[in-house]
């Protein structure tokens, strides 16, 4: 009989959080009992929603409690645990395979709630209370249970190792100091953790800016596939009015446009999400990386910290990202501009020969499969009337003759300020994007001129060679002076024999990649010849230096 009212004593003084003794006992209005710490917690998590309940009966109350000590069950607790009975532990207590037992239990061993990193040893939640009421044993460093407290000890001393060789990158007694590491550079474990922990935090201030900088590449494609498909919707309408209005013969050609500008769709869709998805990816890992440093960093035990630590793999290099560069969010359009041009030049192509439509995949733009143009009649052909952007003119550019001649002044022109504007070179761009087959002429009078073609997210400002028409990777240029003639690309000059003339024709064939510089009036002389790969839409750009003019001229 006693020993059965022991035992039911011994199950009314189990918390019903922690499942174990009453620890300070507070009751709640309800009238239920808990450890304080425990009730305390679980209304720390419920904070936030301002309501408090009770575990076990989830009775409410709208303000938090104010908690008693239960002086009656604190007293019968201290009676159990002076005639020696505990209350037996749940299952869940006791330390299975992957735990750390406490190092002091006999028979079956507790679960450790402390590792001692002085008295390298682990304590249950009974064994550790002297590390609580002991004055000498209350400045022990207590860390969360570890399973590698024999690796803090000297194998060949014995000893606890809290110094740190830098001679030979590892943890070693104060024996080992004496001895084989005598005269090596030595320092504390904290010491050395100190620095350490200047590097992980840098590392994580690394991994934190690369992120940000792939979350926002990852914002600019998020917004080019929507622009892609925007623009493709458009352009599959506009070609499907336009095909109606051709007769039966081209049917199955409006059909192939439909085709292709889905099929660019999808491809240009799916590459957008493959850099999307390899982003993800990258995020998730530096994340994941940022997360591991932080738990490192968190740790108290400077040995582990600097076995965790120098055990990371290095953090692997990656290309800087942070400026994607995106062509202009005009895919499409130009399929429309070339169904309207095969419209108008169906009857006669249909009554010539056979031809076959050829789509550009890469490009986006609709061409009839024709030879490359040998004479000036058929460049004329592809002739395009270009006009200068007053937006893009350098302050000692002149434009005259309806924006299409650019002449260089000593006196700054009054330009209203525009984030377009050419800053550091006395350059200007043309207004037109130039895709498929285009030809245009250019006249320069004076010292020298520069006719360009590039990229239109060439840089304004900043360094010279930035901005400057053929000294970096988006632009090229043919530069012209009296006595000699230069090609410019990437800051590398090609020099140029041949005639010396006033006037020069270009020729683009955006989807072969071609680009040549002829010199006229005359039999077309072909000056220079480049063949690339051009991923964006170009513009037609002048250089001009002092004293002299650029004209694109009317064909």
């Amino acid at each position: 009989m006693a020993q059965s009212g022991a035992q039911l004593n011994e199950e009314l003084l189990l918390c019903s959080l922690c499942l174990d003794l009453l620890k300070d006992p507070v009751t709640a209005s309800c009238g239920h009992s808990y450890c304080r710490k425990c009730l305390q917690h679980h209304w720390d998590v419920e904070e936030v929603r301002r309501v408090y309940s009770c575990p076990q009966c989830s009775r409410t109350f709208t303000t938090r409690p104010v908690l008693e000590k239960n002086t009656m069950l604190a007293a019968l607790v201290e009676n159990l645990k002076k005639t020696g009975l505990q209350a037996a532990p749940a299952d869940h207590c006791y330390a299975g395979a992957e735990d750390v037992a406490c190092d002091f239990c006999t028979g079956r061993k507790l679960k450790a709630f402390k590792s001692c990193l002085v008295c390298q040893a682990s304590y249950c939640d009974s064994h550790l209370q002297p590390h609580h009421d002991v004055a000498p044993l209350q400045k022990h460093m207590l860390v969360e249970p570890t399973q590698l407290l024999q690796e803090n000890i000297c194998p060949r001393h014995d000893e606890v190792m809290k110094i740190f060789c830098r001679t030979d990158q590892q943890m070693i007694c104060y024996l080992c100091s004496v001895d084989e590491h005598k005269g090596h550079d030595t320092v504390s474990a904290a010491a050395e953790r100190t620095e350490r922990q200047r590097e992980l935090e840098m590392t994580r201030q690394e991994i934190q800016q690369r992120t940000q900088h792939k979350e926002e590449d990852l914002k600019v494609l998020q917004k080019e596939v929507k622009s892609i498909s925007g623009s493709a919707d458009k352009a599959v309408k506009d070609s499907e009015d336009i095909f109606t209005q051709m007769i039966h013969v081209l049917e199955k050609r409006r059909c192939e446009v439909q085709h292709q500008v889905r099929s660019t769709q999808a491809a240009e869709v799916s590459r957008v999400k493959d850099l999307q998805k390899k982003l993800e990816q990258e995020i998730t890992e530096l994340k994941r990386r940022d997360a591991e440093l932080d738990k490192i960093s968190h740790t108290l035990d400077h040995s582990q910290f600097l076995h965790n630590f120098s055990s990371l793999p290095a953090l692997s290099q990656s290309p800087d990202s942070s400026s994607l560069e995106v062509p202009p969010l005009t895919y499409f359009e130009d399929v429309t501009a070339a169904v309207s041009k095969l419209r108008d030049k169906m009857q006669e192509v249909l009554m010539e020969t056979p031809t076959h439509i050829t789509w550009t995949v890469r490009n986006v733009d609709v061409s009839l499969d024709e030879p490359e143009p040998s004479s000036r009649e058929d460049f004329l052909r592809y002739s395009r009337q270009i006009t200068l952007d007053p937006n893009t003119a350098n302050n000692n550019l002149l434009l005259s003759e309806a924006n299409r001649k650019a002449t260089c002044m000593e006196e700054v022109q009054s330009y209203c300020y525009h984030s377009d504007r050419f800053t550091a070179a006395q350059q200007v761009l043309s207004i037109e994007s130039l895709t498929g087959r285009c030809y245009w002429e250019v006249k320069w009078r004076g010292r020298w001129a520069g006719i360009a073609v590039t990229y239109r997210n060439i840089s304004r400002s900043g360094w010279f060679e930035e901005s400057r028409f053929g000294f970096n990777k988006r632009s090229c240029r043919l530069y012209c002076s009296s006595g000699e003639y230069l090609f410019n690309h990437n800051a590398i000059s090609t020099n140029i024999s041949g005639p010396e003339p006033s006037r020069v024709g270009v020729y683009l064939d955006h989807k072969a990649g071609l680009l040549c510089f002829y010199g006229i009036p005359g039999p077309m002389e072909l000056l220079h010849r480049v063949q690339t790969t051009f991923t964006q839409p170009l513009h037609a750009g002048l250089w001009v230096g002092p004293g002299s003019s650029a004209e694109l001229m009317k064909l």
